[in-house]
């Protein structure tokens, strides 16, 4: 492989390797008379660590209607300008420009997503005498070597015979609508074949290597038996795949690690601006030699550790006989979190194309099948009802090969309540009796869906037993008392949240945690009923679980205070702030946002255009549903809490503090201050709204202070302002001459906000700076 493909990665004359080249798809800037080609870059950062940073310099060339680039050393945050694309729009740095999204995308529809005509703008390499990643800009050898790679393709796609395409044709998933199919956007961008997804001296690299796989297959068959040679090259089709993920048109260069980060960082096809093409033949990340070292450290050590027994089929129709096992694990598809077949398609069409004639018998299919796969998808048409039924099915299955005494473990991590609701329906559908639900840390610091969000840092270990009669039938006749059940319930959870509190679950991972007692109530039975005879359903439980973890999370906030005493906003606040909280993993590295140091790369760029949101640090986002649950049970309603809540389509957003600047001191919400705020790094104009407010009538300046917040929220929110915008005297009439900070609430609360807002957030260093003047004040 590396003597065939020499040519088309040329090595530095002064010694230096390649590893990984950075391109970015481009654009015409569509402003008058300008015409520039705009590369599109979502940041112009190369590296971001602690002892190194190196960034880019756009130098716009007016003449030539292009952008040239310069290398920073030692780079510092002021001297870095931003990109040239922000949710979907780019600004062209030639004229200041912005073509909006509705014209980027038919752009680069138009050119199939921009790959084969993308901008190489830097080539990382390392040397053999220095150790680190060196970037310089493109030469005309790294050009004159992709310009050959792309003729040497088309070469080959002349030539090539065979029943498949020398690259893969198949199409790409549709994606869109509700549910698994917003992982895939790649086709608004005209990527409607996997073809699409590679820039062509990348494709011609896989292509190599398929090829080259298929030879060291058929030398080893002369030699060797036949298992071996179909063994070994079916593990180094496996390895092309690996490859693949890392050396695609959506792959980017991960800035705070330096190195390539693959594709499937998260499980979507996601949009990028600007990618990472990986050098093959190298050895760094993204290189067969990469793939084939993990690979077999993995056979090393399953052939000294396991034996065991696999076997394809499906989860509805089980092939092992009653009662065969002792215990069952499963790590079922999450509702509509990720579309598997969709995605495995990106692999399989590799695998068609590199594994031995003998092996792809399984692989009959045009791309891998769907039809029955357990997911919600409005594109396949599988809707809530198939998952329930489909869903209910296969667990039914695995308790019929359970015996009577065995256990079970159900894996499931979703952040929707709808999702949950359908999971554990299917389960107490299918006669489980759910005993105990474990968080463990499955999931990376550094994870798919974290950023400000109820996110699970954990994935649920749900534990469950067959609701069975020792000679394995199922106990059918069991009914519960729903009075006996909602005075257990309290009682379950008050025993269950301190020991999770003490083992450092906290948030969303506390509130799932909780499910495996509180059904183990209600699941033991085949029914609950009413003193009338009605039945309970599993959603009608269900919210009184919601309504129990929270009041008890409130006591454990408020330390044993009552939390009756403070208003419904302070309630919801809290918990909603304890909701989005997550253990935070032994060291990990937050950015000034307060968010996992490569959240922002883990994100991708169709999620920032298309999010109900604009990605904030602070943007403190829970779904909808949730949201709506947690007021539920602490007697708040979300439609009256309009000046702390915002709600978007199935996201609802609890507001940063200092949005809420106007509401709380303008004279009413309809007479706010309407002075545009200078926007800052850190929201300190927004706080020009105050200058406004005091010289509205009835205002208040230096020698008066502001009304009084109704609420106790809304009074140490207006605290946390004051002290945010350096009045400090206001700040200290409005506490002692006013008799707010008389009020041992304000305090009680003030705390617990300290304790539940993130380590970096203003908020955070905003309500601290309130509570150290308490003291000194003399309160």
């Amino acid at each position: 492989a590396e003597k065939e493909l020499a040519e088309f990665y040329p090595k530095d004359p002064d010694g230096a390797t390649p590893i990984a080249y950075l391109w970015a798809r481009t654009i015409t800037c569509e402003g008058p008379g300008c015409g520039a080609e705009v590369p599109l870059m979502r940041s112009l950062w190369l590296a971001k660590k602690n002892n190194k940073s190196v960034a880019l310099q756009i130098v716009p060339r007016p003449r030539l209607k292009r952008v040239d680039f310069e290398i920073i050393e030692n780079a510092k945050a002021k001297d870095v300008g931003e990109g040239t694309v922000k949710r979907g729009s780019a600004t062209c740095p030639v004229c200041g420009y912005t073509t909006p999204v509705t014209r980027v995308r038919p752009q680069l529809k138009e050119r199939k997503g921009g790959a084969a005509d993308a901008r190489l703008f830097c080539v990382v390499t390392t040397h053999s005498t220095e150790q680190g990643r060196f970037y310089r800009l493109p030469n005309e050898r790294d050009l004159e070597a992709v310009r050959k790679a792309a003729a040497e393709l088309e070469r080959r796609k002349q030539v090539h015979t065979g029943p498949l395409s020398l690259v893969p044709d198949e199409p790409t998933p549709q994606g869109g609508g509700s549910g698994a199919g917003r992982a895939f956007s790649q086709r608004n961008y005209g990527m409607d074949l996997f073809e699409d997804l590679f820039a062509p001296r990348q494709a011609l690299a896989l292509t190599t290597l398929g090829h080259l796989v298929h030879e060291a297959g058929a030398k080893l068959a002369t030699g060797q038996e036949d298992e071996l040679a179909t063994a070994v090259q079916t593990c180094l089709a496996l390895a092309v795949d690996k490859l693949a993920d890392f050396n695609s048109s959506l792959a980017r260069w991960a800035v705070s690690r330096e190195t390539s980060a693959a594709t499937f960082g998260r499980q979507v096809l996601p949009m990028l601006w600007d990618f990472c093409e990986t050098c093959p033949t190298g050895d760094a990340m993204g290189s067969l030699s990469s793939a084939i070292t993990w690979m077999s450290a993995v056979i090393v050590h399953e052939k000294l550790t396991n034996r065991g027994h696999s076997e394809q089929a499906s989860a509805t129709v089980h092939p092992l006989p009653d009662d065969s096992v002792n215990a069952l694990i499963t790590d079922p598809p999450y509702y509509d979190a990720v579309p598997y077949a969709d995605l495995s398609d990106f692999f399989y069409v590799w695998l068609k194309r590199t594994l031995p004639v003998s092996v792809l018998t399984a692989f009959g299919n045009n791309l891998a099948p769907k039809d029955s796969e357990c997911v919600v998808d409005e594109v396949k048409g599988h809707d809530r009802a198939f998952f329930a039924r489909t869903m209910t099915r296969s667990m039914a299955e695995g308790r019929r090969v359970l015996t009577a005494n065995g256990i079970g473990v159900v894996v499931f991590a979703n952040k929707t309540t709808s999702g949950w609701e359908a999971q554990l329906q299917a389960m107490i559908d299918a006669s489980w009796i759910i005993t105990g639900s474990w968080p463990i840390d499955t999931e990376r610091a550094v994870r798919m869906r974290a950023q400000d969000s109820a996110a699970l840092a954990s994935s649920i270990h749900i534990v469950v037993r067959p609701r069975e009669n020792p000679d394995g039938s199922v106990r059918a006749d069991d009914i519960g008392d729903w009075r006996d059940i909602l005075a257990e319930l309290p009682k379950r959870i008050h025993a269950w949240m301190p020991r999770l509190t003490q083992e450092g679950v906290v948030g969303a991972d506390a509130i799932f945690a909780c499910l495996g007692p509180a059904l183990e109530i209600f699941s033991r039975y085949s029914r609950v009923e009413k003193a009338s005879g009605e039945v309970i359903s599993l959603r009608e439980y269900l919210e009184q679980v919601w309504a129990a973890v929270a009041k008890e999370a409130l006591n454990l906030i408020f330390t044993g205070a009552d939390a009756t005493g403070f208003e419904e906003d302070a309630r919801l606040t809290a918990m909603w702030l304890w909701t989005l909280t997550t253990k935070d993993e032994g060291g990990s590295q937050k950015d000034e946002g307060g968010r996992m140091k490569d959240e922002a790369e883990e994100m991708s760029d169709e999620d920032e255009e298309d999010s109900a949101f604009s990605p904030q640090p602070s943007a403190f986002i829970l779904e909808y549903d949730t949201a709506r649950k947690i007021a539920q049970g602490l007697g708040a309603h979300l439609e009256t809490l309009t000046s702390m809540v915002e709600v978007k389509g199935n996201k609802a957003r609890l507001l940063p503090v200092s949005e809420r600047t106007r509401y709380l001191f303008g004279k009413d919400e309809g007479k706010a201050p309407t002075k545009r705020a200078r926007k800052t790094t850190q929201q300190l104009g927004l706080f020009q709204a105050l200058d406004a407010a005091a010289e509205d009538e009835g205002g208040w300046g230096d020698k008066t202070t502001p009304k009084a917040g109704q609420t106790v929220l809304d009074r140490v929110h207006q605290s946390m302002i004051l002290f945010a915008a350096g009045r400090s005297e206001a700040l200290k009439r409005f506490l002692v001459e006013d008799g707010i900070g008389q009020d041992q609430r304000f305090w009680r609360l003030a705390q617990a906000l300290s304790a539940l807002y993130p380590a970096t957030s203003d908020e955070k260093r905003w309500v601290d700076g309130v509570l150290a003047r308490k003291k000194g004040l003399g309160l």
